[in-house]
């Protein structure tokens, strides 16, 4: 798939931005331009994830898993059974070859493993957020810029087909100024894994665990705030946050629901919450403009103009879909196209998870020279502000920002 970026023209006398991405190309995956061999260090549910979406590319060859839980390499195993099986990273970076390395360890062992895969000259695909630490942020940021290999960060949002598309409109002023920005995770579920034994419990559950994880804000709120970051190219000067317990009352530590506010350059406040007691709406970030308001929901995105907002010639062959009192435009890539086949219809959402586009990303990096769409650098400066949100949590109070910290060359 081409570059969205060199494929976008301006139409409609705003400038509206439409991007023409064949519809049918989001659908099917490419043919690489050269076959890759992965490695997967870490076989937990996301290396589950991984796995699915890996194998929908005829080109690419998982080759090697690596976990430190025999029950978790066995099950990764079944579904990659021509891969090697390792129980340390150091024994899979030695005892295989392979193009490139997924890290999906959990977030506070990214470090060494990002580092060992980058010194073995190895491209490298790691999960967000990417790091628990500042200085682990760092270390990867500085391995990766010092490599001559790909190394991305897991932000979905920046490959994603839709994400994209709305990011053009954004750009080119169709809701104008950001007035509000809002965001949300909401899912039931407990975060707790059963554990075979007591000596086990902890490790399985690091999420649950205070001394390593960064919690709600960290595992899910980076990739959403990263989503403003991206959109607006600015990123947030302080953060409040608060969290509690509230849905699985089960002797845990780190709060099931959060609520946190960052401040943006220029006066605009992201309100996010996130809760794994309550499913209603799901995950979704919203941009609030005074000429209307951008809904991204992951696989879906919608426009609502304002009354007083310029019609675009483009509107009258939109989709559009009804939300209570409000009616929105189905941002869908490649709509010109579909309108004038009548299929406009069929290219509401998209066909694959956002994780695929992510991975396809990595790659096209990978094999034909395209640009990383998420580099070390950007997932050091959302990881920063998941960072410094935990802490805000942690302690009750507002935490500042240094803009400073956002450097890629800061200490």
């Amino acid at each position: 798939m081409t570059s969205p970026d060199r494929r976008t023209f301006l139409a409609g006398t705003f400038g509206a931005a439409v991007i023409a991405i064949e519809p049918e190309l989001l659908a099917l995956p490419p043919r690489l331009a050269a076959p890759v061999r992965v490695g997967i260090v870490g076989t937990g549910r996301q290396a589950r994830a991984i796995l699915a979406e890996l194998g929908k590319f005829e080109d690419v060859a998982v080759a090697a898993l690596c976990d430190v839980d025999d029950s978790r390499l066995r099950a990764a195993g079944r579904r990659a059974p021509e891969a090697q099986a390792f129980a340390t990273h150091a024994e899979l970076l030695s005892g295989s070859e392979l193009d490139a390395v997924v890290v999906s360890t959990p977030t506070h062992l990214h470090r060494a493993v990002a580092l060992d895969a980058l010194a073995a000259k190895k491209h490298v695909y790691c999960e967000a957020p990417l790091a628990s630490t500042l200085e682990d942020c760092r270390a990867i940021a500085a391995a990766a810029r010092a490599s001559e290999k790909v190394f991305q960060t897991g932000m979905q949002a920046r490959a994603n087909p839709v994400y994209q598309l709305a990011r053009t409109f954004y750009r080119a002023g169709d809701i104008r100024d950001a007035l509000a920005l809002r965001a949300q995770y909401h899912k039931k579920d407990s975060w707790r894994t059963a554990a075979r034994d007591a000596a086990d419990e902890k490790a399985l559950n690091w999420k649950l665990d205070p001394e390593v994880s960064l919690g709600l804000l960290g595992e899910l709120g980076a990739q959403q705030f990263d989503v403003f970051h991206w959109f607006t190219d600015q990123y947030p000067t302080a953060v409040r946050a608060r969290g509690a317990v509230l849905a699985w009352n089960d002797g845990r530590e780190v709060p099931d629901t959060v609520h946190c506010e960052l401040e943006f350059p220029g006066g605009a406040t992201l309100v996010y919450e996130a809760t794994l007691g309550n499913s209603f709406e799901g995950q979704c970030e919203l941009l609030l403009g005074t000429l209307g308001t951008i809904k991204l929901a992951w696989s879906h995105a919608w426009m609502f103009k304002e009354a007083d907002a310029p019609t675009m010639g483009w509107q009258v062959y939109a989709n559009r879909q009804k939300f209570h009192n409000d009616e929105g435009i189905t941002l869908i890539a490649g709509a010109t196209q579909l309108a004038e086949q009548g299929k406009l219809k069929e290219g509401v959402g998209l066909p694959h998870p956002a994780l695929y586009y992510s991975l396809e990303a990595f790659l096209k990096s990978v094999t034909a020279g395209e640009e990383v769409v998420s580099s070390a650098d950007e997932g050091l400066r959302a990881a920063l502000v998941a960072i410094k949100a935990h802490e805000a949590l942690r302690n009750g109070s507002s935490v500042e920002i240094d803009p400073e910290l956002y450097r890629v060359d800061a200490r």
